[in-house]
């Protein structure tokens, strides 16, 4: 499996749409394509009046449980959908790909609305979340698995390509989670702020990274601030 493959569907540079968005905006967009238009990034129709939906039946069960603080159109733009696209850029058609701690569906159900070719699974060990996750994906018809427990426990039964980990928890913490299931999947791709040089330096200092190779597959900048996202390939085997 090529870590850099090409998303099938055409998207501009990652670091161009983030640039759209950075700003703080004057007026709010009232609909998801001004916003993605803001972000100059361009999805087909039914792909954007698909995440509209989502959005909506996000915003919904977050006034019951905490889901996202993304909860304007050009915030749910600039973040939840340009950290999903840019895990796109590097997802390989058909991958099989887990969503680790999905909460309220971000990246997993941005990934299987703009990229049908995968198959994705989402997961969360908190039951609350794993009920809206069966929600969101059957109203929105997708061909989603949601389970309703550990990641640990489920990689004792399934294999993947990819797990996808955003907004989860510190490099460190997610590696000592994997640590006994790597014959389970090929690699994980981790979405993180500025703060993962020092993760990166913390997983060092424990012995986590010596039998795993760790690369920067891709950065852009974070909205509405002065620093920037990555995107981190963590895998077993050194990639091409």
């Amino acid at each position: 499996m090529n870590g850099e493959a090409s998303n099938p569907t055409s998207q501009q540079p990652l670091a161009e749409l983030a640039e759209g968005g950075g700003a703080e905006h004057a007026t709010s967009s009232r609909t998801l394509a001004a916003a993605l238009a803001r972000c100059q990034i361009a999805l087909p129709a039914e792909q954007v009046a698909a995440l509209e939906h989502y959005a909506g039946l996000l915003w919904d069960w977050n006034e019951r449980i905490n889901l996202t603080r993304h909860t304007t159109f050009d915030r749910f733009a600039e973040r939840d959908i340009v950290d999903a696209l840019a895990v796109a850029d590097s997802l390989a058609e058909g991958e099989r790909v887990l969503d680790v701690g999905s909460g309220g569906g971000v990246p997993g159900v941005i990934l299987a609305i703009t990229r049908s070719d995968l198959k994705i699974t989402l997961i969360d060990s908190v039951t609350k979340k794993a009920r809206v996750l069966e929600d969101v994906v059957t109203q929105l018809a997708l061909p989603v698995r949601v389970r309703n427990e550990a990641v640990q426990t489920h990689l004792n039964r399934h294999r993947y390509d990819t797990l996808v980990v955003r907004a989860v928890a510190r490099l460190d913490k997610v590696l000592r989670w994997l640590e006994p299931h790597w014959s389970m999947f090929s690699r994980v791709l981790m979405i993180k702020g500025p703060a993962w040089v020092e993760e990166r330096q913390v997983a060092r200092d424990a012995g986590l990274l010596k039998p795993l190779h760790l690369r920067r597959l891709n950065s852009y900048p974070l909205a509405g601030t002065e620093s920037e996202s990555v995107i981190l390939q963590i895998s077993r085997e050194r990639p091409d």
